[in-house]
């Protein structure tokens, strides 16, 4: 069993930690809010940190996940932050949905101070967050990746180094692209079958069994036609991803035609009042 802090107890975060508890490690925990803190040490003990720094001192393994580049930096190199206490040879693993310029910027910090980096993005949502069903892409350097995984486990189901520092994040935009693509055409698929006289869930059970299967259509095509879009990821925050997506073939010299696309979809989806609805709802915009 490890030292472990994990810093950001969001809607991730928090089931995240829980598990780690769970699974016996010793887990001290901080968050922005501290009341949210103190609720996570009630439920599944440990202690609370008043600072990332606090949180980080006596861990040999510090967890994290927060909100963007900007939160990151703040809670390792700002003030209080936890790269102000990490021991040599600790192991720093951020879980942030980020930029791979970061990443590696933080890569380079730890080393500096004898302290090691893993930058593993996740994906299955606040659903594989609860169910410690995740699937985690990892960058970093092997040794520090093979310490840390056995624990990671503790709420993934799948876990895999994808190589040197960013190739987590760069990972992620993958995921992210080929979701936007997908749920696109989800929700065109369905429109057009209302459209065209069609009973929706009867089009689901006929084509998930064929080509056009998928996860998305599996766990979203009747939410879909419901008009249910409270499960989960939101479109403020698959914004905040394709940015980074796009951001990252600026630099690259990648084309992403569809992607820079239904990221202005989701923008109109927020123009409807959809910050805060799941991805899914691009299909709310073709009604």
């Amino acid at each position: 069993m490890a030292r472990v802090a994990f810093i950001g107890l969001g809607v991730m975060g928090y089931p995240m930690a829980g598990h780690l508890a769970a699974k016996g490690h010793s887990v001290t925990v901080f968050n922005r809010s501290p009341a949210r803190a103190a609720a996570w040490v009630t439920q599944h003990g440990g202690a609370r940190a008043a600072t990332p720094a606090e949180a980080a001192a006596a861990a040999e393994i510090v967890f994290c996940c927060v909100g963007n580049d900007d939160d990151l930096r703040s809670v390792t190199l700002g003030e209080g932050g936890a790269f102000a206490t990490l021991a040599p040879g600790a192991i720093f693993v951020d879980h942030t949905t980020a930029s791979a310029t970061v990443a590696r910027e933080l890569s380079a910090a730890a080393e500096q101070r004898g302290a090691r980096f893993v930058d593993a993005p996740v994906s299955g949502g606040q659903a594989g967050a609860e169910n410690g069903a995740l699937t985690v892409m990892c960058g970093g350097a092997p040794e520090p990746y093979a310490a840390a995984e056995p624990v990671i486990l503790a709420y993934a189901r799948a876990c895999r180094l994808m190589g040197p520092a960013g190739a987590g994040q760069l990972t992620k935009m993958v995921n992210q692209i080929c979701i936007a693509g997908l749920l696109q055409g989800l929700s065109e698929g369905l429109a057009f079958a209302k459209k065209a006289g069609l009973d929706g869930e009867a089009v689901l059970e006929v084509i998930s069994k064929g080509a056009a299967g998928s996860w998305q259509m599996e766990n979203r095509g009747k939410t879909m036609l419901a008009g249910k879009f409270d499960f989960g990821f939101a479109v403020d925050w698959m914004r905040k991803d394709l940015g980074i997506c796009l951001a990252e073939a600026d630099l690259n010299g990648a084309a992403l035609p569809v992607t820079a696309l239904i990221d202005q979809f989701y923008k109109d989806v927020q123009g409807l009042g959809g910050a805060r609805w799941d991805t899914s709802s691009l299909i709310e915009r073709l009604k």
